[in-house]
């Protein structure tokens, strides 16, 4: 972890706790002008309204992208019962209310638990899957509904925090799972209409929100940096090099792995070397290079 004034050589991944009413674009917009640095990404988008965990990767750590896009996260939502909205959330236009009874925990929790395992979801009018070249947020912009696709998802956890008329849970879920349109299943299933009235993102590509830092510090040229491997190594299986084999993985070479995994990350202690897919003659070729 480095702490300091930004320079030109900075490479490594910042973690933010992403405040609310900005978008995703809008903090790597202010962590490069505060860098200096064109070279500045994430890897995957927080609504505007959410808060949590922003992975943004600066300088070389872009490098990493593709495989940092975190298969899984966490998060802790909130269902507000009895209104339905235009956009699943609370920020969006009313367009039913209905009254809402009392619900026991237990039921609570039967319903949530049914979301266990994979299923198929809607995608959300707001989201910016694209249909015919064109996202669906751009078509709702203009108030026309086209034909979507249900996708699958799957929940690996989900707990209830906080029972009715507020419900309160987390969930850990596969990358693409929208949770505003899951706020709305739960509610269908709790017999209402129900929509996301908060969202924290609370983990994703194996970082926490414990270790996420403010926007403020960054804009006042304070940041803390963490490396790629964690990352990595929460998705990946990871191989030590033979400290002869640096030389040859740096050039590319196609090398033989003690490893039957279709892609491997190739380390030196905490340093990633570069990513590598099996072959069918059991050979390891690169992928990329992250050193």
């Amino acid at each position: 972890m480095k702490r300091g004034v930004w320079s030109d050589t900075v490479d490594g991944i910042c973690l933010i706790n992403k405040p609310a009413g900005m978008t995703s674009f809008d903090v790597v917009y202010q962590v490069r002008k505060a860098a200096g640095i064109k070279s500045v990404g994430h890897t995957g988008t927080l609504d505007p309204q959410a808060t949590g965990v922003l992975v943004v990767l600066l300088g070389r750590a872009c490098k990493a992208l593709p495989y940092l896009s975190g298969k899984t996260k966490e998060y802790i939502a909130e269902l507000t019962l009895g209104t339905k909205t235009d956009t699943g959330d609370i920020w969006g236009k009313p367009l039913e209310t209905r009254p809402v009874r009392e619900v026991e925990s237990t039921q609570l929790e039967a319903v949530l638990n049914s979301f266990l395992g994979v299923s198929l979801q809607l995608p959300p009018m707001v989201s910016a899957i694209k249909k015919d070249g064109k996202k669906l947020y751009e078509y709702a912009r203009e108030g026309v509904a086209v034909e979507r696709e249900k996708r699958p998802i799957e929940i690996t956890e989900i707990e209830l925090l906080q029972t009715a008329p507020v419900i309160r849970f987390r969930v850990v879920c596969s990358n693409g799972t929208y949770v505003r349109t899951l706020c709305e299943d739960i509610a269908e299933k709790l017999g209402t209409v129900g929509t996301m009235s908060s969202l924290v993102r609370t983990r994703a590509c194996g970082y926490t929100l414990e270790q996420c830092q403010s926007l403020n510090e960054v804009r006042q040229g304070c940041f803390q940096l963490v490396s790629i491997y964690d990352g990595i190594a929460s998705q990946y299986s990871l191989i030590e090099a033979d400290p002869a084999q640096i030389p040859d993985i740096k050039n590319g070479k196609r090398l033989r792995l003690n490893s039957m995994e279709p892609i491997v990350g190739v380390v030196s202690g905490k340093q990633v070397l570069a990513m590598m897919e099996r072959q069918e003659d059991g050979i390891y070729r690169c992928l990329r290079g992250l050193w």
